[in-house]
């Protein structure tokens, strides 16, 4: 849907605000936003709430007493895609110099993980 590729001197709150700003402004029929632990704040939920009003945020948690790994709901379709977009050998290290190199192949690697979901409906 929209991704940005900043360097990693930015946090991920304060470029997840920005990403956020263009999903929301494009997608403006989206109400609910599932983040990890590491957007829990009041910086990232005041930044967002300037730029949209409506917006209900869910902070995916992991559970105290799990002693072993545990599915996290909604949070597995995240990592999901992340292993998935992993399996391409560009976006498997950084080899990119350029910001906007990087972020054409992570755009390359989305559209031929959606044309095979596509075109294999299993």
């Amino acid at each position: 849907m929209h991704a940005i590729v900043h360097g990693a001197d930015v946090q991920d709150r304060d470029g997840g605000v920005l990403v956020m700003a263009i999903l929301f402004g494009r997608y403006p029929f989206l109400l609910k936003l599932y983040a990890d632990g590491g957007y829990q704040g009041a910086q990232f939920q005041d930044a967002l709430r300037a730029i949209l009003k409506r917006v209900n945020v869910e902070i995916v948690k992991r559970s105290d007493q799990a002693q072993r790994f545990v599915v996290l709901p909604k949070r597995w379709i995240v990592e999901r895609t992340f292993a998935w977009l992993g399996r391409c050998r560009r976006l498997a290290t950084d080899w990119e110099c350029l910001n906007r190199k990087a972020l054409a192949f992570l755009k390359l690697a989305s559209i031929r993980l959606m044309t095979r979901k596509l075109c294999n409906p299993t």
